[in-house]
């Protein structure tokens, strides 16, 4: 694991150690990570809502086809030997 050491005033130092031990956390770098986490997830979701968005608006909904399962497939195959080398 990589260290990060980062400077707070007084005031915002005390309440990281009050909301680590309010928190339940051993130490404040536990809480810190997990705040990091948590924000790490919402940027996630918040793509992933973008994504969706952009599918609803991109038109109305056609049934997929045979030849469209092949598709993606094959795309899933192709994506796959690159990521292996093969």
């Amino acid at each position: 694991m990589e260290a990060l050491t980062v400077s707070l005033p007084a005031d915002m130092k005390e309440f990281v150690e009050g909301e680590a031990r309010a928190g339940g956390y051993a130490t404040t770098d536990e809480y810190i990570s997990a705040l990091l986490r948590a924000e790490q997830q919402r940027k996630a979701r918040e793509k992933i809502d973008g994504l969706l968005l952009e599918g609803v608006r991109s038109g109305p909904a056609t049934p997929m086809t045979h030849q469209d399962w092949d598709d993606i497939r094959s795309e899933v195959r192709e994506r796959h030997a690159k990521r292996n080398g093969s």
